[in-house]
């Protein structure tokens, strides 16, 4: 079965929300940003919290599979971790800390 890109980005958005424990009110802060096929069987997905530069890299087979081990980039450096993170829910702010700390 070969998936649509925008098939692949629902799975990725869908498969970082349960990893995280995302409400559903809260799922809304995140974006996805890009998806496209790489290769003949698997997709790279980009995410993204709406209006922060920070990504989220996921490999989705065509299968529908993610790869669990997603990549995260951001600019933001981890003493800066809490500066633009004042608006954001809870756990939305809990997650990009996170993954900012992390790295």
């Amino acid at each position: 079965m070969l998936l649509t890109t925008t098939d692949a980005g629902h799975i990725a958005l869908e498969f970082l929300m349960a990893e995280w424990n995302i409400s559903d009110e809260d799922r809304q802060w995140f974006v996805i940003v890009n998806s496209r096929l790489t290769g003949q069987n698997w997709y790279i997905v980009e995410l993204a919290v709406a209006g922060f530069p920070d990504r989220w890299y996921v490999q989705v087979y065509d299968t529908g599979a993610c790869d669990p081990n997603y990549t995260f980039i951001s600019p933001i450096h981890g003493s800066d971790r809490y500066i633009d993170m004042t608006d954001l829910p809870v756990m939305v702010a809990e997650v990009l800390f996170s993954e900012r700390n992390v790295r």
